[in-house]
């Protein structure tokens, strides 16, 4: 969504409008939480399916003590959440846009870095693209090693 009531308007070079910060806190809030590449690669996993502390370190190769600070700063910006189980805390994405948001940055990642070749306008919408990322994404996460915690 644009800020201001954009969102559906085209927007053109004759269009004058004062671009103010307040409206894209929340966006650079959640830019900062994923800037850091151990929180992002947490994200990552979480946007697959729920994992224990101890199942996010070894598929990060971060310690649980590391891991458990990055989730806890994760939790505060209200991007994950989490359940107990007996002695166990399991973590999972808060929302599933953040899914979504992974996947298209998939999309402008390969795109900026030349990786990708994306499809000319007059061929399948960017959205087919982001579904082939998805489904790549989805393969990743499911091929990983399961961790187990003693």
């Amino acid at each position: 969504m644009l800020p201001h009531g954009l969102a559906g308007r085209a927007l053109t070079a004759t269009v004058c409008c004062v671009v103010t910060q307040e409206p894209f806190e929340p966006v650079m809030d959640v830019l900062r939480a994923l800037a850091e590449p151990t929180r992002l690669r947490l994200v990552w996993a979480l946007a697959g399916r729920e994992h224990s502390v101890g199942e996010l370190a070894e598929l990060v190769g971060a310690h649980v003590a590391a891991v458990s600070q990055h989730l806890a700063k994760l939790r505060e910006a209200g991007m994950v959440a989490a359940r107990r189980d007996g002695t166990r805390i399991f973590y999972r994405v808060a929302t599933p846009y953040l899914a979504d948001l992974l996947d298209q940055l998939v999309v402008v990642g390969g795109h900026v870095s030349g990786d990708l070749d994306l499809p000319r306008p007059s061929t399948p919408s960017p959205s087919a693209v982001v579904r082939r990322a998805a489904t790549s994404r989805a393969r990743q996460v499911r091929t990983r090693p399961r961790a187990v915690e003693a």
